[in-house]
C-alpha cells in the first residue's frame, strides 16, 4: 500500500511544517494563533500554549513519517509527499495569518 504510505508522509510534512510558526512563536514569547484561541485560529494563545501546540505537531509529524513504512528521504516519492504537505500548508499560513499580521499587503 505504497500510496498510503505517500499520504501518511504527505500529511508528516504539513504537521512538520504547522510546527514551525508556533514553536518559534512560542520561544520568542510571542502570542500567535492556535485552534485553542477564541475564535479558534484567528484570536490569539499564549507563548505557552503555542510551545505545547508546536511540540504535539512535532509528535504527529514524528509518528506519520517515521512509524509509517519505510520513510527514506532519499527516497524521491517519500521526499516529494513530504515537501507537497510542507508548502501546501505554508502557502496556506501564510494567505490566512497574513490578514492578521500585515504579511498579505505589499508596502509601496
Amino acid at each position: 500500500m505504497q500510496w498510503l504510505h505517500l499520504l501518511s508522509y504527505f500529511f508528516g510534512g504539513l504537521f512538520l511544517m504547522n510546527a514551525v510558526p508556533h514553536a518559534v512563536s512560542g520561544v520568542m514569547g510571542r502570542p500567535f494563533q492556535t485552534p485553542f484561541a477564541k475564535p479558534p485560529g484567528q484570536g490569539l494563545s499564549s507563548s505557552t500554549v503555542n510551545v505545547l501546540w508546536g511540540f504535539a505537531n512535532l509528535v504527529v509529524a514524528y509518528l506519520l513519517l517515521c512509524g509509517v513504512g519505510d520513510f527514506s528521504l532519499r527516497n524521491l516519492p517519500d521526499a516529494l509527499a513530504v515537501g507537497l504537505g510542507a508548502v501546501l500548508i505554508a502557502l496556506f499560513s501564510a494567505h490566512h495569518f497574513g490578514r492578521f499580521h500585515g504579511g498579505n499587503t505589499l508596502e509601496r
